[in-house]
């Protein structure tokens, strides 16, 4: 087993990490805040908006299983990455589509990635920032598995949904 892992950005991390826990491969989510100034950063914090921080999720996954360009085809089908600052109903810094990478080869896999993206399937051009790995602070315990608390087994109803691409 290979692990690995990324943090990404796609809107509130209640449904992303949802649906990322569905994916084969993944080992394990965590919902937290990345890419901003204040440190330890809080929930209450974090809707203000004025931070800097995305709501985000870490992704941990067996690179054996699924590779990172996958995940991040994923990550691309379950939000709209073409708008700025908002996903939905929600909007605000906070809810910025986001890569964040930890090294040159990562980088390169999601501007490629974008780039086809771009070229085959979006209408309007991605606006998701790729930005180098910045301190991950793990939100608050009642936002970890959200759905899966929330609702038995994770089947209630979610603010994400997956596009076909």
């Amino acid at each position: 087993m290979s692990h690995k892992e990324v943090i990404i950005g796609a809107g509130c991390f209640w449904g992303v990490e949802a649906l990322f826990m569905k994916l084969e491969g993944v080992i394990s989510t965590t919902s937290g805040y990345c890419g901003g100034s204040l440190q330890d950063p809080t929930y209450e914090d974090i809707c203000k908006g004025n931070t800097g921080h995305a709501e985000v999720v870490k992704v941990e996954f067996d690179d054996e299983i699924v590779k990172l360009k996958d995940v991040l085809f994923y990550f691309f089908r379950l939000h709209d990455p073409t708008t700025v600052n908002s996903q939905g109903v929600d909007i605000g810094e906070q809810y910025r589509s986001i890569i964040f990478y930890s090294n040159d080869e990562e980088k390169n896999i999601a501007l490629d990635l974008i780039k086809e993206l771009n070229e085959k399937h979006f209408e309007g051009k991605i606006v998701t920032q790729v930005e180098p790995s910045s301190t991950f602070y793990p939100a608050e315990d009642y936002h970890q598995k959200y759905y899966m608390k929330k609702y038995e087994g994770g089947n209630g109803p979610i603010c994400h949904f997956l596009r076909v691409l």
